[in-house]
């Protein structure tokens, strides 16, 4: 079986700028361990005809081809990290190709947000793909999913690798940076406040970052020493809007000077120059790459997510809780160095569930490729 999945190039692209763009390399290395696999292959949906910095494909033994150049070269295309033309998809599909649906983003956000808000969107034909492939974190939109789709929905693994974050860790150190938890941050080390920083992109109502902000005003105003910074990235196309004004200047944070907001930045490079502790807030959307970016630093990760909780990794506060999260951040700012074992003990047990060629996730990938391809016996022929 020879497999093609989507990708989006474009000028001025950075890989940390999106989930996705990721995402579509860990699923790449994980259906590349599947024995009656033959080859992965990325395609390239927009006009770069190359990655963006950072990822070295030659590594990964994975090319990158325009999808009309990849018709005779794949066997089931997976479209994921950009959309294909949908008249070349139905001739595709005329000539027995399989085609999946790989659904990472929202699915009810997507539908809703771009009428609501009056935003540019894009609404897929629905009956391009045989099936949908949905991430856990929106199980509970698989019946949404498949009336639009008109097909079988499956939920599949979630995966993701350190590989990329090295590289940018790698890349930073060349310069002089550390990333990664200092001992000698947090009270227990008579060390300052916590340098607190929010990665939430604040482009939907899933992701934000009000609650956080909150949250670290009310870790501030119990003890005004437990933060040194608030830093909220991805907030500068906000700056001005009057909603947002109020709100930051209600906070005692911003009072005193000790709240900056930024643009966007890849956490990497930001956590090893200016903060060193992560809050994050978000609605029905609880996996996001950025918690293991921040676990894998051994950083205090205050959070919102179930199913972070789930492996005991974090400091977790339940759904919209600010003040429950403010408590946390004092927990992290007070004990972080002396619960770091634990942390580490349950994040290496998070990574090792995660990783791309761990033997459920291949085996799960397997057996869904098995099923969408049952009437091609062949393809299942192994290497």
């Amino acid at each position: 079986m020879r497999i093609g999945i989507s990708v989006l190039t474009r000028a001025t692209q950075n890989v940390w700028e999106s989930g996705i763009g990721q995402n579509v390399l860990f699923l790449a290395l994980s259906l590349k361990k599947i024995a009656f696999v033959k080859e992965v292959v990325l395609l390239d949906t927009g006009d770069q005809g190359k990655m963006p910095t950072g990822i070295d494909l030659d590594s990964m033994q994975l090319r990158l081809l325009k999808p009309e150049a990849a018709a005779d070269e794949v066997d089931v295309l997976i479209e994921f990290g950009g959309a294909f033309n949908p008249s070349w998809l139905a001739l595709q599909r005329a000539r027995g190709k399989k085609v999946v649906y790989y659904c990472a983003g929202h699915p009810y956000a997507g539908v809703v947000e771009t009428s609501v808000f009056d935003r540019p969107g894009y609404f897929f034909k629905t009956d391009r793909c045989d099936e949908v492939w949905s991430i856990p974190g929106h199980a509970s939109l698989v019946s949404l999913q498949r009336v639009i789709h008109r097909c079988p929905v499956h939920v599949v693994p979630y995966v993701w690798s350190p590989l990329l974050l090295r590289w940018r860790i790698e890349e930073i150190a060349r310069s002089g940076y550390h990333f990664g938890w200092k001992s000698d941050a947090g009270a227990g080390s008579g060390g300052e406040g916590l340098k607190v920083a929010m990665f939430e992109p604040n482009i939907s109502v899933v992701k934000t970052s009000s609650i956080s902000m909150l949250a670290c005003d009310e870790a501030y105003r119990a003890n005004s020493s437990s933060i040194a910074m608030m830093h909220v990235l991805n907030s500068a196309h906000m700056k001005d809007h009057p909603t947002m004004l109020h709100l930051a200047n209600s906070l005692d944070l911003v009072k005193q000077h000790k709240a900056c907001f930024h643009g966007r930045h890849d956490i990497a490079g930001f956590m090893a120059q200016h903060a060193n502790a992560v809050i994050s807030h978000q609605w029905t959307n609880d996996q996001n790459y950025s918690y293991m970016d921040a676990l894998y630093g051994d950083y205090p990760l205050i959070h919102n997510s179930d199913w972070l909780n789930s492996f005991g990794a974090g400091y977790y506060y339940p759904g919209f809780e600010a003040a429950h999260g403010g408590r946390q951040l004092l927990n992290a700012w007070q004990n972080h160095n002396e619960k770091l074992p634990d942390q580490q003990r349950a994040t290496r047990n998070l990574f090792a569930a995660l990783e791309p060629a761990a033997e459920t996730n291949v085996r799960e990938y397997a057996d869904l490729l098995r099923r969408l391809c049952h009437d091609a016996p062949a393809l299942m022929e192994a290497v």
